[in-house]
């Protein structure tokens, strides 16, 4: 087999802890202590992404060969691998958390594959420096969400890191799910994340926070060489940088709403500096339309990381990162600049989804209002998103119905209530269809790309975990193959694009999660 190559710059060009090993300590003037995967009783490949393992170079005879499984379940390592935790800190729902760093993930090293730089990191790969007292171990279920996640995201068009593979450990892991008291011992298991660089908005905040400025001033530095390489060089470059953070930041929130999804945990230790969708934790989908609905347990009294509150944590993040990075620019007008850029690309991105949603030829004056009318109505019909944007596809604009936005409706009471009132939507949307004067099938297809019929709902998630709970992994490859082509008719797959169940509306895992892993 042809040998891997690893290029750890992360290492190499940034300090580092001098201690080795995982002992729990406040960890100063560096950005990683080196700590070694946890070996497991018996690592057991459960599912990979086709995808990501020919974007890193792997072939299948190293795939399914026993040695793989023993790499990505902590047991060893290949030649070039040098494991690290990263050191960074954050605010979490909205209060400085000071030192977090990666609690329970481990990256094995930078993998050089056809010209493009790939950090591999395994969660749950066991404790490390920054584990503040918890095991460092990942449970099925949890790894499961973020494996399927991780690669539902990017076929979705979304930004995001990307799961190579899944490991069963063979070893229990004890978790209070509901953090009731009541913990219990889960079947373990590990996943692969993979993403040109894991560095966070908390890898600066933490070293502005500590005063250690050359630190900082290195970070920023390694983090344009490394991650950002095609800036120029020249006094703007790190004004370009943040501008560049900013714009992809927003980038990414734009494609969450268009989609549906809740991150749920939006912390500054959770926000990728390269605009990728970080840390699967308890995310979800809107099914039935809320803009005031968050997948997240912890999160159920204030909703500060509500959907329709995105926009704005992304926002307030960013501030904090500008915040931070102050005394590397030294003035404020730069980071204004980006903050400001977030602002210009974020109404950019939220006209150009509107377009493609409903099928238009530009964001005219009154579409603004005719798309917040109709999520409205979504939400006073307790209509599902998904299939309500999917369903206005098949609107005849010669004369419009609701016929193909029936399967959208969870409550009876409901759709009479709003009825009325959605038929006259569809009529003044039926007139600015025709007044857009798009061919029927090149806006049909508009449409489809950018209404996805299929999407990563928990519930179908939580299918797959009880059959894999139950010994029988298949559902997850099932799903994968599913959420690779959502936007596409899958013949024989209507049931992975049904209204959520009513077994599912209360159960957990189903609706709300905890932060548990």
């Amino acid at each position: 087999m042809t040998a891997l190559v690893f290029d750890n710059r992360f290492l190499r060009e940034l300090p580092g802890d001098p201690e080795q090993g995982a002992r729990r300590r406040q960890v100063r003037g560096a950005a990683w202590s080196p700590v070694t995967p946890t070996p497991v009783a018996a690592p057991r490949l459960l599912a990979h992404s086709p995808e990501v393992a020919a974007l890193l170079g792997i072939s299948a005879q190293r795939l399914h060969a026993p040695a793989f499984a023993e790499v990505f379940g902590g047991n060893a390592l290949y030649p070039g691998m040098q494991p690290w935790a990263a050191n960074y800190g954050g605010h979490q729902f909205g209060h400085w958390a000071g030192q977090l760093g990666d609690g329970r993930a481990i990256s094995l090293g930078e993998l050089l594959a056809d010209g493009r730089r790939w950090e591999l990191q395994l969660k749950g790969a066991g404790p490390t420096p920054y584990s503040r007292g918890a095991d460092g171990r990942a449970v099925l279920r949890s790894s499961i969400r973020e494996f399927l996640c991780s690669e539902a995201m990017h076929h979705l068009g979304v930004p995001s890191t990307r799961a190579l593979c899944l490991v069963a450990t063979g070893e229990r892991v004890v978790r209070d799910m509901f953090y009731d008291g009541r913990p219990q011992a889960e079947p373990g298991a590990v996943v692969c994340r993979v993403a040109p660089s894991f560095l966070r908005f908390g890898s600066f905040e933490l070293p502005a926070a500590r005063g250690e400025q050359a630190l900082l001033q290195r970070l920023v530095d390694v983090c344009i060489d490394r991650d950002f390489p095609h800036l120029a060089a020249g006094p703007s470059r790190r004004a370009d940088w943040f501008a560049e953070v900013c714009t992809r930041t927003a980038t990414m929130v734009a494609q969450w709403m268009r989609v549906g999804f809740v991150h749920g945990v939006m912390n500054t230790d959770n926000m990728s500096i390269l605009g990728l969708t970080l840390d699967y934790g308890p995310y979800g989908w809107v099914e039935d339309y809320d803009p005031d609905w968050t997948p997240n347990t912890t999160d159920a009294q204030d909703r500060r990381y509500r959907f329709g509150a995105q926009v704005q944590v992304a926002y307030w993040n960013l501030v904090r990162l500008a915040q931070a990075l102050a005394p590397v620019f030294g003035e404020a007008g730069p980071l204004q600049a980006g903050l400001d850029a977030f602002r210009a690309r974020q109404a950019d991105e939220e006209r150009a989804h509107l377009v493609a949603k409903l099928g238009l030829d530009a964001c005219r004056e009154g579409d603004e209002a005719l798309m917040a009318r109709f999520q409205e109505l979504l939400q006073r019909g307790e209509m599902d998103m998904t299939l309500a944007f999917r369903g206005l596809a098949g609107v005849d604009p010669r004369q419009a119905d609701a016929g193909t936005l029936e399967a959208a409706f969870y409550s009876p009471a409901r759709r009479a209530e709003v009825m009325p009132d959605l038929l006259a939507w569809l009529d003044q949307y039926a007139a600015r269809v025709r007044d857009a004067a798009l061919p029927g099938e090149v806006r049909r297809r508009q449409m489809a790309a950018a209404n996805p019929k299929y999407v990563l709902r928990n519930w179908l998630v939580q299918q797959a975990i009880d059959r894999a709970e139950q010994g029988d992994p298949a559902g997850i490859a099932d799903l994968l193959e599913v959420m690779r082509h959502p936007c596409d008719e899958q013949p024989g797959r209507e049931a992975f694009a049904q209204r959520r169940p009513d077994w599912a509306r209360e159960r957990a895992g189903c609706s709300m999660l905890s932060c548990s892993s």
